[in-house]
C-alpha cells in the first residue's frame, strides 16, 4: 500500500477516536424529578411538653435508627433469628443473586467502548473447476493462514456512554430493591414474633383464668351441697370454665402459624423448628422518627424507584442515537501461505484498514415512535416515584397516629382493667354472703377476662405499629448504601 494512502487512513482513524472521546452526548442530561414539599415535622408526631412551653424535632445522631435496628427492643431472641435471615432465607438470597446479574450488566455495557479484537490460525486444501477459464482450473492447493480482525464502533453520539448509565441506575435500583426485600422480611419476622409473643401472652392469662374459674365452680359444688346454692349456679360455674379453657386451646392455632412463618422466614423446614412460650412483657420503646426531608433518602423503595426514573431518562439518548450514523472501524492483519514453510515470514504477511458510515434513510417512523415511547416510560417512573414518596410520607403518619392512639387506649384499658377486677371481687364477696347469685359473679368475670384480653391485644398492636414505624422509616438503611458502580 502506498504510504501516503496508509497515513491519510491512520490519520483519518486517530480523527475518529478523538471524536469518540470527546464526542457529544445527545438526549437530556438527567436531573431528580422535584416531589411534593416536605412538611417541617411529621404531623402525627405528638410534641413534648418541656418546661419552657416550646419545643422542636429533635434530631440527635446517637437516637437515628441504626442498621440493627431490632436491637432496639431488647430481645436475644428476636436479635438471634435476625442473624438467621440473612444466612438461610432463600427469598433475600435470590435479591441478591438479581442485583448481581444487574451489577455485571453494567460490564456488559462497559465492554462496548472497547474494539473487539479476533484471532486464529486456518488451513484449507483447495481444488478449482477444470472447466473455466482461467489460468488456475483444474489446480488443487492449500493454504495455510494466521490472521486477527479489530472490529470498532466508536461512541460518537453517546449512545454506549447512555447504555451504561442506564445500566449503572438499574443496578443501583437493584440494590436498593435488594435492601427492600431485606428490610420486609426482617419487618415481617419481628411482627410476626410479637405477635407469637401476644398470643402466648393471651394463652398465660387464659390458662390463669381457667384455674380461677375451676375454683369459682369447685365453690358453687361445695355451697350446692350445703344448700346454699342452686344447681343453676354450678351449671353456669362449670359453662365459664369450660369456655374459658376451649378458648385457651384455640389461641394454639395462631400460635403454630406464626412459628411456621418466622420457620420460614429464617429459611428452616417448619417441622424442625419450635419456640418456647413466653409471654409479651418487654418495654416498648421509642422510635425516632427524624423530619420529613430525611425520608427520600432513608427508603430503599424510594431509591430504587428515583434510579429506574435516571434508567428511563438515559434510554432516550439512547433511542435519540438511532437518528445518527453508525460509525464503524475495522482492521485486519496476519499470514497466509500456500506452503507451512514459508508460512510466518515477512512476505506472507498482509492486511487492511478500513472505515464505514451507516445512516437509516427510512424506516417507516420506527426511530421516533421508539424516542416517544422512551419519553413516556420516563414519564411513567417519573409519576411512580413521586407517588413512592407520598406513599412513604403516608405509611410514616399512619403508623405514627397508630402508636400515639394505641398509647391512649392502653392507658384508658389499663383503668378498665382495674375497675373489673374490683368489680369482680365485689361481685365475689356479695355471692358468698349470699347477697345476690352467681349470675353476678358471671358477668364481673366474663367483663374481666375481656378486659384483659383487649388489654393483652393492645399491647402487640402497639409492638407490630413499632415495628412498621420502623420498617416505614426505612429501617436505618440510606441512599449513601447504594454501590457507587
Amino acid at each position: 500500500m502506498n504510504p501516503r494512502r496508509l497515513n491519510s487512513s491512520l490519520l483519518l482513524a486517530a480523527t475518529i477516536v478523538g471524536v469518540a472521546i470527546t464526542g457529544c452526548v445527545v438526549g437530556p442530561n438527567y436531573q431528580r424529578p422535584a416531589t411534593a414539599t416536605p412538611p417541617p415535622a411529621f404531623k402525627e408526631l405528638p410534641p413534648p411538653n418541656p418546661p419552657n412551653g416550646t419545643w422542636k424535632q429533635a434530631q440527635p445522631s446517637d437516637a437515628a435508627l441504626k442498621g440493627k435496628w431490632w436491637e432496639i427492643y431488647n430481645d436475644r431472641q428476636l436479635n438471634a433469628l435476625q442473624d438467621k435471615v440473612a444466612v438461610s432465607n432463600q427469598t433475600l438470597k435470590a435479591a441478591a443473586a438479581q442485583y448481581l446479574q444487574a451489577r455485571e450488566q453494567v460490564r456488559v455495557a462497559r465492554a462496548n467502548y472497547y474494539p473487539t479484537l479476533t484471532a486464529g490460525p486456518a488451513v484449507s486444501r483447495q481444488q478449482t473447476s477444470a472447466n473455466v477459464p482461467s489460468a488456475t482450473k483444474g489446480l488443487t492447493y492449500g493454504t495455510f493462514s494466521l490472521q486477527g480482525q479489530a472490529l470498532w464502533e466508536p461512541d460518537l453520539w453517546g449512545q454506549v456512554r447512555r447504555t451504561v448509565e442506564q445500566a449503572r441506575a438499574n443496578a443501583q435500583a437493584s440494590a436498593a430493591d435488594l435492601a427492600n426485600v431485606e428490610l420486609s422480611l426482617r419487618s415481617e419476622l419481628a411482627m410476626d414474633y410479637f405477635e407469637l409473643r401476644g398470643l402466648d401472652t393471651q394463652k398465660e392469662l387464659l390458662d390463669t383464668t381457667v384455674a380461677s374459674d375451676l375454683d369459682y365452680l369447685q365453690l358453687t359444688q361445695v355451697r350446692f351441697k350445703g344448700g346454699v346454692s342452686t344447681e343453676v349456679d354450678v351449671a353456669q360455674a362449670e359453662t365459664q370454665y369450660q369456655s374459658v379453657k376451649a378458648q385457651a386451646i384455640d389461641v394454639g392455632v395462631a400460635r403454630a402459624q406464626f412459628e411456621h412463618a418466622i420457620a420460614t422466614l429464617i429459611g428452616v423446614p417448619a417441622s424442625s423448628f419450635s419456640l418456647p412460650p413466653m409471654p409479651l412483657t418487654l418495654a416498648l420503646p421509642t422510635i425516632p422518627a427524624g423530619v420529613p426531608s430525611e425520608l427520600l433518602e432513608r427508603r430503599p423503595d424510594i431509591a430504587g424507584a428515583e434510579r429506574r426514573t435516571d434508567a428511563a431518562n438515559a434510554q432516550i439518548g439512547i433511542a435519540i442515537a438511532a437518528y445518527y450514523p453508525n460509525v464503524t472501524l475495522n482492521g485486519g492483519g496476519g499470514f497466509e501461505s500456500q506452503t507451512i514453510g514459508t508460512w510466518i515470514q515477512g512476505p506472507s504477511a498482509l492486511w487492511a484498514l478500513g472505515a464505514s458510515a451507516v445512516e437509516t434513510l427510512f424506516d417507516a417512523g420506527r426511530r421516533h415512535a421508539l424516542t416517544a415511547q422512551a419519553r413516556d416510560a420516563y414519564d411513567q417512573q417519573t409519576a411512580n416515584y413521586r407517588q413512592s414518596v407520598l406513599n412513604a410520607f403516608q405509611e410514616v403518619e399512619d403508623n405514627l397516629a397508630a402508636l400515639r392512639i394505641l398509647n391512649d387506649e392502653a392507658a384508658t384499658q389499663t383503668a378498665a382493667v382495674n375497675a373489673s377486677e374490683r368489680s369482680l371481687a365485689i361481685s365475689t364477696n356479695r355471692y358468698k354472703g349470699g347477697v345476690t347469685t352467681y349470675l353476678e359473679v358471671l358477668t364481673a368475670q366474663t367483663t374481666q377476662l375481656t378486659n384483659q384480653r383487649t388489654q393483652a391485644d393492645i399491647t402487640t398492636r402497639q409492638f407490630a405499629a413499632s415495628v412498621q414505624l420502623i420498617k416505614a422509616l426505612g429501617g436505618g438503611w440510606d441512599t449513601s448504601q447504594l454501590p457507587p458502580m
